[in-house]
């Protein structure tokens, strides 16, 4: 069955969702596993020795890259090894590795692809991505703001508002988006705030290690970090960690157990503790939101989208600050990425028209004597009744192109840095 494809790509993880077609009813998003913990893919590449990358591995700091979506638009490129890449021909080859394996599994490439990106970007750093997805094969395809995916798939389970706040709290980025939707124009991203001083999920993570050594004492802070071994010690520690911040999210107190050569220690750590280790950076948080939102007005709903906005605190600051609904998915995590999927199968199927208004019991039942005010027929024929204006679609920037030489082609998952002979000036779109 054919299908489309939403892949966000994030400054620590990747995620894909696909959205099959011709179905009827409310779309149904499916989140793909990628092999790494939590369904998705680290968002690293490293060079190999025969020259290629290998997706989501850990291996020498030297030949590896990480944290390269958020540098799109950069000048500098990245040194791997000895080879020069640009971070948006790294974004370009791990969202086509995703495409590979999501089109293995399914049996063929998707029908579309849609691919998240920072709500701040501007038209150059959209323009390069969209030609770094071209040169690796990926011609249909089409960038979407993140909050505008989080509102799609908001909408799509049912949700309404016509302001809606977007809180996106990952494990390294933070952004505050305003959303306003109206019944005659696509929905709009009207303001945007990106917190690059704010605290996210790894320093909620931070937070907790930092109790820990406050709790051990000298038995953490006399290890040798050079040591291996007390690196193995400090790296495990992180892991249970970051463990220990999700169960808080639904427990009143965890243990983290932090495992020294003697023994294992066992710290308490309860929500009340963990809550007043990270309230400043909450704080800040909501009050760039609530900037965020001052010039239009109270939002009717706020979205809390990315792992960090599953810990209760945030949801509690945000109700106490603006009077919208606040919604949240079970897995936030996911909702940017199924909205991608949405938003591709948006653009292949067009607008979904409004459902027709069901029937309600009284004007089945017009000539039921037991109702006090029985309702007669409106007398009306089918011709006199019009069709609801169809939803407008979700404001994207398809990847249409100038045509002009290019400066570099990747093909494969092949070193990305090495110039090759300039390509054809031929029309791309007759590819």
């Amino acid at each position: 069955m054919p299908y489309v494809l939403g892949v966000d790509v994030g400054a620590t993880r990747t995620a894909a969702a696909i959205c099959r077609l011709a179905r009827v009813g409310r779309p149904e998003v499916e989140v793909v596993g990628l092999g790494g913990p939590g369904g998705g893919v680290a968002s690293s590449l490293r060079l190999t020795p025969d020259g290629e990358y290998a997706v989501g591995e850990a291996g020498d700091p030297w030949l590896t890259a990480t944290g390269f979506a958020r540098r799109i638009g950069d000048e500098v490129p990245v040194l791997l090894g000895q080879e020069w890449v640009t971070p948006e021909d790294l974004t370009a080859l791990l969202v086509m590795w995703v495409a590979g394996q999501v089109a293995e599994r399914e049996g063929g490439p998707a029908t579309h692809v849609a691919v998240t990106h920072p709500a701040d970007w501007g038209a150059h750093r959209k323009e390069l991505f969209a030609q770094a997805l071209r040169l690796v094969g990926l011609d249909r395809c089409t960038l979407v703001a993140e909050p505008l995916a989080a509102v799609e798939n908001h909408l799509a389970a049912g949700g309404g508002g016509d302001v809606l706040a977007v809180v996106s709290i990952g494990s390294h980025a933070f952004a505050s988006s305003v959303v306003r939707r109206a019944l005659d124009s696509a929905p709009e991203l009207v303001g945007t705030a990106e917190g690059y001083d704010h605290h996210t999920g790894v320093d909620f993570d931070d937070a907790v290690v930092g109790h820990v050594r406050a709790e051990l004492g000298r038995e953490l802070t006399d290890l040798d970090p050079a040591d291996p071994w007390v690196a193995q010690v400090l790296a495990r520690l992180r892991f249970d960690a970051e463990a220990a911040k999700r169960a808080l999210s639904a427990l009143s107190e965890v243990v983290v157990p932090v495992h020294l050569a003697d023994g294992v220690r066992e710290v308490r750590l309860t929500r009340p503790r963990f809550e007043d280790l990270i309230r400043a950076g909450v704080d800040l948080a909501v009050d760039t939101l609530v900037r965020t939102t001052t010039a239009h007005g109270d939002p009717d709903v706020v979205l809390l989208v990315g792992g960090s906005a599953r810990i209760p605190l945030i949801a509690e600051t945000v109700a106490g600050a603006l009077r919208g609904r606040i919604a949240i998915e079970a897995a936030p995590e996911t909702s940017v990425v199924k909205g991608a999927a949405l938003v591709a199968r948006r653009v292949v199927e067009g607008p979904d028209a409004e459902p027709e208004p069901r029937e309600t019991s009284v004007l089945r039942r017009f000539d039921d004597p037991s109702l006090r005010f029985p309702v007669g027929e409106l007398g009306l024929t089918d011709d006199e009744f019009t069709a609801p204006p169809p939803r407008p679609p979700v404001d994207i920037t398809p990847l249409d192109l100038p045509r002009g030489p290019v400066q570099r082609v990747v093909r494969g998952l092949k070193p990305a840095g090495s110039r090759r002979g300039t390509p054809s000036t031929d029309d791309e779109d007759g590819r």
